[in-house]
């Protein structure tokens, strides 16, 4: 059927029918295109591809604010109308071809969140080109990997970092043709004789000289075009590059829709992890999908800050963000005394036996606990939303490592709607989520619609969808060895299904055995103790060795506390960790923390660290997973003395 009897029966079925209806256009590899109608009373909701979406939403909300980004110097945010963010993908697209890109041809763009990223994604998409993303802390080693190995020619980046890393490995990349820097503050090498600025780039677009030639790519996209090229970062070897297919991004739309249908056009997102992460790239582009309005955060560390600012009613993040919070709690409730400290505590308590006894399971609450529950509400559960920046919360999206289930329980004790989550690059993000009852704790939610999943050998999840990618970029023995001859992707993650809920048990690849032949999942471990508000880092060492051993990161503002209390003197940080009285304090609540583990499981010895584990070191990913090679390398002479007899 040809691409004008597809629109002539869609307009057919308009004329026919009065109820509003749900359409999804699909191009499939093969350049057939079949259409798929879905009536309902309720609304219509076209998803449309992404070559298209900035244009067709501004032709719907016009002059409502799409984006958002903080000015630094003003301290006010910025906001950026349908209207200016589709005229401004025009003109990227009208850019990029006067540079000469061709039809699938890769782009870099290496920046911390801003606008410019999104600009440069969706003007890419109306050209056929495909945008890959650098984690803004990439080092040059990283940079120049990624640039040679996906033969980079233009590559655009966000700040004065960025730009002296690219340029210092710019002799050594053969394709890299030139650099385009997003920040004007940005100083050139007195070397750099090629580099333009992002306004003298979109400079070549005014006007739209090439719009016919964007118009034609357009007209002939394809949902078996490569969208994006993610690299993962790798915590063992070389990068590999995930193939986003822009069908990868239609599926996912389509199955969030029937997941989080209560995500909507009045929501304000904090976009707040890196663009650069599939996790936060994908919900971007759902919100975006919706209507939702995106508020860009271009610091992570800012994040305390600008929550306040935007006070947005979702928001994905990471794990750790909600054990920060339940740190916070949990040390605040430790300086209270007397009633003040009986309501907070009460405030949990009541909290967990409303929501998740009762609400969770579908069950009404008993009348006094409700009373309770709704007091607590207006005063508790408020100061603590109010104090986070979230009062206006509806639901946040939380996954990239596991959650601990006190953490979990605490979040929705006190009213705050986390999602917990499980996805990978290669599944385009989500594999499965919370439902919003009858959610599982200490699972990672139902499996997302029409996503198939098995348990293969070594109780490894095995997926097979339209959101999993076709493959690994120029890897063809890493996507044999991923994707097996029937389809199935394998995701190195060994869990369980019951029903359709999903449950992780451990990271394959990651299984320590230790030189008594026992297996230890390191994660585990280090979900459990993370929690501990001494605590910042952990990295269990366990491989080989006759026991179970850790290297601790501590939080060095509550230790010194702790030394002030309780008269302890030093002269260093390091003095400070191996004195006594802290080395008491932390087998005290490594012991107690490590109770349900069996005894092999337990960590025998411990060294506190005076410095963080770092990126700059190669200790963490640009996700601050830990590389643990790397720190086995690194701390090799600590490690290898706890286990001196």
């Amino acid at each position: 059927m040809q691409r004008g009897g597809i629109f002539l029966w869609r307009e057919a079925l308009l004329q026919t029918y009065n109820e509003e209806f749900v359409c999804i256009m699909e191009v499939v590899p093969n350049e057939t295109i079949t259409f798929v109608a879905y009536l309902s009373i309720h609304k219509i909701m076209t998803y449309h591809h992404l070559s298209v979406m900035v244009h067709r939403q501004a032709e719907k909300y016009g002059e409502k604010i799409a984006l958002k980004y903080r000015d630094y110097e003003t301290s006010q945010w910025i906001p950026v109308t349908w209207n200016k963010f589709s005229q401004t993908v025009r003109q990227v697209a009208n850019s990029l071809l006067s540079l000469g890109v061709e039809v699938q041809e890769n782009i870099g763009v290496f920046s911390q969140n801003k606008p410019e990223c999104l600009y440069m994604d969706f003007g890419s998409y109306a050209d056929r080109v495909v945008t890959i993303p650098l984690y803004a802390t990439s080092s040059p080693s990283q940079v120049q990997y990624i640039i040679n190995d996906a033969q980079i020619r233009y590559l655009f980046v966000g700040e004065q970092f960025q730009y002296d890393a690219a340029f210092c490995v710019f002799g050594l990349c053969k394709s890299l043709q030139q650099i385009i820097i997003f920040d004007r503050k940005v100083q050139r090498d007195s070397r750099d004789l090629t580099s333009i600025y992002f306004d003298e780039f979109l400079k070549q677009g005014e006007g739209l000289p090439y719009n016919d030639e964007v118009e034609r790519r357009t007209a002939e996209v394809s949902s078996a075009d490569i969208a994006n090229i993610l690299y993962t970062s790798g915590t063992t070897g070389e990068p590999k590059g995930v193939m986003l297919m822009h069908y990868n991004y239609m599926e996912a739309f389509r199955t969030h829709e029937i997941r989080i249908p209560s995500l909507t056009d009045q929501d304000v997102s904090m976009s707040f992890l890196p663009l650069t992460h599939v996790f936060e790239r994908g919900w971007t582009y759902v919100c975006l999908q919706r209507g939702a309005q995106v508020c860009v955060n271009l610091r992570p560390q800012d994040i305390q800050t600008t929550i306040k600012e935007i006070r947005p009613t979702v928001m994905c993040s990471v794990p750790r963000f909600w054990e920060k919070v339940y740190q916070g709690v949990q040390e605040r409730i430790e300086q209270e005394t007397g009633l003040k400290k009986a309501m907070m505590l009460d405030a949990i308590k009541v909290g967990r036996a409303h929501n998740l006894d009762y609400l969770r399971l579908g069950k009404t609450p008993p009348l006094m606990l409700h009373l309770k529950y709704k007091f607590y509400e207006k005063t508790v559960y408020a100061l603590l939303k109010k104090t986070i920046g979230i009062e206006n919360g509806t639901f946040f999206p939380t996954a990239g490592a596991a959650v601990s289930n006190e953490v979990c329980e605490f979040v929705h004790s006190v009213g705050i709607n986390m999602v917990v989550g499980y996805g990978l690059t290669e599944s385009t993000a989500t594999v499965s989520c919370f439902l919003p009852r009858n959610f599982v704790l200490g699972s990672v939610g139902e499996m997302m619609p029409d996503l198939e999943v098995k348990i293969g050998e070594n109780n490894e999840v095995l997926l097979r969808g339209k959101t999993i990618t076709p493959g690994y970029y120029k890897k063809a023995e890493a996507t044999a060895e991923a994707i097996d001859a029937d389809g199935w992707f394998h995701t190195g993650d060994a869990g369980r299904l019951e029903g359709n809920t999903l449950y992780l048990t451990d990271r394959i690849k990651d299984l320590f055995k230790t030189s008594n032949g026992k297996y230890i999942c390191p994660q585990a471990l280090e979900t459990q103790f993370i929690i501990d508000r001494y605590i910042d880092q952990i990295a269990v060492i366990a491989d080989e060795r006759k026991f179970v051993s850790a290297l601790i990161v501590p939080v060095y503002g509550l230790v010194k506390g702790y030394a002030k209390e309780k008269g302890i003197e030093y002269q260093s940080m390091k003095d400070l960790l191996e004195h006594p009285k802290i080395q008491a304090l932390f087998r005290a609540r490594i012991d107690t923390l490590q109770q349900q583990f069996a005894h092999y499981e337990q960590v025998k010895r411990f060294t506190l660290l005076p410095e963080p584990f770092s990126m700059e070191r190669g200790e963490l990913t640009n996700t601050l997973k830990l590389k643990r090679p790397i720190v086995a390398k690194n701390y090799k002479e600590i490690i290898d003395k706890m286990y001196e007899e």
